[in-house]
C-alpha cells in the first residue's frame, strides 16, 4: 500500500461534489412524514408575515427616565449616608 492510494481513498470518501451529483437523493424523514400527512389533507395557504401579536402597553419614556433617575438619586443618598456615618 502506498501513501498516495490511501490519500486518494480519503479524498474519495469525503468528495461532496460526487455525492451531490448522485442521480437519486432520498428525501429526509421529515420530508417523507410531511408528504404522507399532506397527501390526504394538504395545508392551507400561509401568509408571508403573521399579523401583529398583541403587546402589553408600554410605559412612556419619561416614566422610565424618572424611575432611572430616582434609583440613581437613591444610590447617591445611600452612599452619602454610609460615608458620613462610617467616620464615627
Amino acid at each position: 500500500m502506498t501513501g498516495t492510494s490511501g490519500q486518494d481513498d480519503w479524498e474519495r470518501e469525503f468528495d461532496h461534489r460526487w455525492a451531490n451529483a448522485a442521480e437519486h437523493k432520498e428525501p429526509s424523514a421529515r420530508a417523507r412524514m410531511l408528504a404522507a400527512r399532506w397527501k390526504d389533507d394538504p395545508p392551507g395557504p400561509v401568509p408571508f408575515r403573521a399579523g401583529p401579536d398583541p403587546v402589553a402597553p408600554r410605559r412612556s419614556s419619561w416614566m422610565s427616565t424618572v424611575v432611572v433617575l430616582g434609583c440613581v438619586a437613591a444610590v447617591i443618598v445611600l452612599l452619602g449616608y454610609a460615608r458620613t456615618h462610617a467616620w464615627r
